[in-house]
């Protein structure tokens, strides 16, 4: 097993000490996979977890699924989704599944409570168990599941890696790591999920973010126009999107992973933070995108939230705030 070699990136302080330290790496890459700022390990191997989804989508798109199935740039971008839950979300999800001839209970994702109580701070209805459409991953699946319709595969097994379905999501993302492995394992929502250098991953978002093909074009355009389906209300990757409009695409992904392209720059970033904190991860991005000089003043735009917040307990007395300990440094050829 391969240890990367993160470097301090974020302390979460409390009474004006260091408390928690996050150790992570960062890749800036351009969109032919040059190194153009890095600091940790940016070529180690990382899981991506749903920052994957815009290339787990592609797929289903290069097969010619979204003409068979009439899919509409909606449903595109709930399939590059980790969503709230919301109700636009659910009926989304709902509206992909009734054009391939599938139903709710054909979806492998699970359940949970949606996002959308923990986005927006408020609690979640006791004893409800809720619709497999509110996983956060259920847009993502039934993607998976137009895929599977689309080889003539049976849906019971859409999940199976050596299948049909997943044999075309794991060509797809290869294309972005030639020469790579492409460790696998199972994701949350139980789908198979891969590991990638974080350097591929910023690429394939550069290549994203500039639609360097029309099917990357596709999802790109679906994510920017719908940002509020890529993620809900009270997100990051909404307040991202949010932030420049028709120029940035972003996906996070659990445990500490944020992917973003950036278009009129032409160039990926990706970030992870090893320990998994959300919020150190949130205030690490907007401090990248701040260092690289594509954000001047974060409390102006929708990411001001997520820039250094401050820690609270359950009083709502400040306890603590999240601050940066690294210089992105450029990378000299």
């Amino acid at each position: 097993m391969q240890v990367p070699n993160h470097v301090p990136l974020a302390t979460t302080t409390r009474g004006g000490h260091a408390e928690l330290v996050h150790v992570g790496s960062i890749a800036v890459v351009d969109s032919a996979g040059k190194l153009i700022a890095g600091i940790g390990d940016p070529e180690s191997l990382n899981f991506t977890r749903s920052s994957l989804k815009p290339l787990q989508a592609l797929a289903l798109v290069e097969g010619g699924g979204v003409e068979r199935f009439g899919f509409d740039s909606q449903q595109l971008a709930l399939m590059c989704a980790s969503h709230n839950g919301e109700a636009i979300h659910v009926a989304t999800a709902a509206r992909t599944l009734a054009a391939i001839g599938a139903s709710e209970a054909d979806l492998q994702c699970g359940c949970h409570a949606p996002y959308y109580f923990q986005s927006s701070d408020t609690k979640a209805l006791a004893g409800v168990r809720w619709s497999a459409l509110c996983h956060n991953c259920s847009g993502k699946h039934s993607g998976f599941l137009a895929l599977a319709r689309l080889c003539d595969q049976p849906l019971g097994s859409y999940l199976d890696s050596d299948a049909p379905a997943q044999t075309a999501v794991r060509r797809a993302v290869q294309r972005f790591a030639p020469g790579v492995a492409l460790p696998m394992g199972i994701d949350g929502c139980s789908a198979p999920n891969y590991a990638l250098p974080l350097t591929r991953l910023a690429q394939a978002f550069a290549l994203l973010a500039t639609g360097s093909t029309p099917e990357l074009g596709a999802l790109a355009y679906a994510m920017r126009r719908h940002p509020d389906l890529v993620s809900g209300a009270g997100r990051v990757d909404l307040a991202l999107m949010q932030t420049a409009p028709g120029d940035w695409v972003s996906k996070v992904g659990a445990d500490g992973v944020q992917a973003i392209g950036i278009a009129s720059q032409g160039v990926g970033i990706a970030i992870r933070v090893a320990d998994g904190n959300a919020r150190a991860l949130h205030a690490v991005t907007v401090e990248v995108l701040r260092q690289l000089g594509l954000l001047d003043d974060p409390g102006a735009t929708p990411l001001a939230p997520f820039a250094r917040p401050q820690v609270k307990n359950y009083r709502g007395t400040v306890t603590g705030r999240v601050e940066m300990l690294f210089k992105l440094p450029a990378i000299q050829h």
